[in-house]
């Protein structure tokens, strides 16, 4: 038999008030299609196990999204543009497949893991492009050592969300907000994205 982790009922209860039918709904469904799921938290969201990680769900401001671990293998396999899992920005129940899709897709995706069957690397993409550091991320760690350090000796893909992070601001105040943010995070080491891992 599976189990229910009260931490799952502590997101669920943090969660916007139009989340939390939306997850609720979710999590029965999930555990009445497969009652020997387990729940656990990975990257901070709720997560259901069965025998690895089964599929997950979270909470967003304005939306919900749930997916399957597996989930290329379960629908067309083309990533979903609009948001993470397999079924995009679901801000309403009705958003949602019915509860017997929702049930059937889970059973596949358990056989799946039942079966051990991995779903394939994606393949290497080539070079990558040289990353450009903007002037005004380079002047302020050379003011920071321990940032200059910690950013240099990340992997290319941290460097590269900082980056784009900062570039994406649409005006100077943002961009500047996020610059003395991005700096405090770099000297602890912190990648951009670390509240999630």
């Amino acid at each position: 038999m599976g189990s229910k982790d009260p931490r799952i009922d502590a997101y669920i209860e943090k969660s916007a008030d139009f989340a939390k039918p939306i997850l609720r709904h979710i999590r029965k469904v999930v555990h009445a299609a497969l009652p020997e799921v387990d729940e656990d938290l990975k990257w901070r969201m709720p997560a259901f196990m069965y025998k690895g990680i089964l599929c997950g769900m979270a909470a967003f401001k304005s939306h919900c999204t749930f997916g399957f671990w597996k989930g290329s293998l379960l629908t067309d396999g083309k990533p979903n543009a609009d948001a993470m899992g397999q079924f995009g920005r679901i801000e309403s129940l009705s958003d949602l497949p019915s509860d017997k899709t929702l049930a059937a897709l889970v059973k596949r995706a358990a056989k799946l893991n039942d079966d051990g069957v991995k779903v394939a690397k994606m393949a290497p993409q080539g070079p990558r492009k040289p990353l450009r550091i903007p002037s005004y991320l380079s002047a302020a760690l050379k003011k920071n050592k321990q940032a200059l350090v910690a950013f240099k000796e990340f992997p290319y893909s941290h460097k590269k969300e900082y980056v784009e992070w900062l570039t994406e601001a649409k005006t100077d105040a943002t961009r500047q907000k996020r610059l003395e943010t991005a700096i405090g995070w770099i000297a602890e080491r912190k990648a951009r994205n670390w509240k999630y891992m």
